[in-house]
């Protein structure tokens, strides 16, 4: 018996001080990419973030700081996918459908403007400066106006939540108007010939 109490206490202390380490080295880890995010080195960031998740997928905060920084560093194709595991792990988060909406909403406009393109399978990339010939006039495929207009839906959609989660909001102005400017894209008024 005594045998199976020290086993038992050897192995919680050893499971005890694996989750202080890697406590540590998640905290660690976030501390530096933070350092990079501020230099604006968002390549170093965002791989120290994706190894903290990896110790420690289950951190809120880890996953938010990732998408804030895939946002800084302008790939909306990724903020989004972690802004949308971001709302998985915490839904009432009104900051975190802001930033969704900002992120959706970017991305639109990066497909707009063909700075983000959507390949026959559907899924997205952005094209690399050889891929762009500046010369030509850049026109959006059927199904990428389509996609766009579902991202504009989306963001409107992840903007009234926010507002909804908080309606005193300091920017509740701001964001009203970008709700309106959004419905204005996706509902031009048509030219009057005269």
């Amino acid at each position: 018996m005594k045998k199976v109490i020290l086993v038992g206490s050897i192995l919680l202390v050893a499971v005890m001080s694996t989750a202080c380490i890697n406590k540590w080295a998640v905290q660690d880890l976030n501390n530096k990419a933070k350092i990079y995010a501020d230099k604006g080195d968002y390549t170093q960031a965002i791989e120290r973030l994706k190894s903290s998740i990896d110790l420690d997928p289950s951190i809120f905060e880890t996953h938010y700081n990732l998408a804030v920084v895939y946002t800084q560093a302008e790939d909306y194709i990724n903020a989004v996918e972690e802004y949308k595991k971001v709302l998985e792990m915490k839904p009432d988060s009104a900051d975190s459908y802001y930033s969704l909406a900002t992120a959706v909403n970017n991305l639109a406009v990066d497909m707009a403007q063909g700075r983000t393109r959507m390949k026959e399978d559907g899924s997205l990339y952005t094209p690399k400066a050889d891929e762009i010939d500046p010369s030509e006039k850049f026109e959006m495929s059927e199904a990428e106006k389509t996609f766009v207009d579902e991202l504009y839906s989306s963001a409107t959609a992840n903007f009234e939540k926010y507002l909804e989660l908080k309606p005193d909001a300091s920017d509740k102005a701001e964001v009203e108007a970008q709700i309106q400017k959004i419905y204005e894209i996706q509902h031009p008024i048509p030219a009057v010939e005269g």
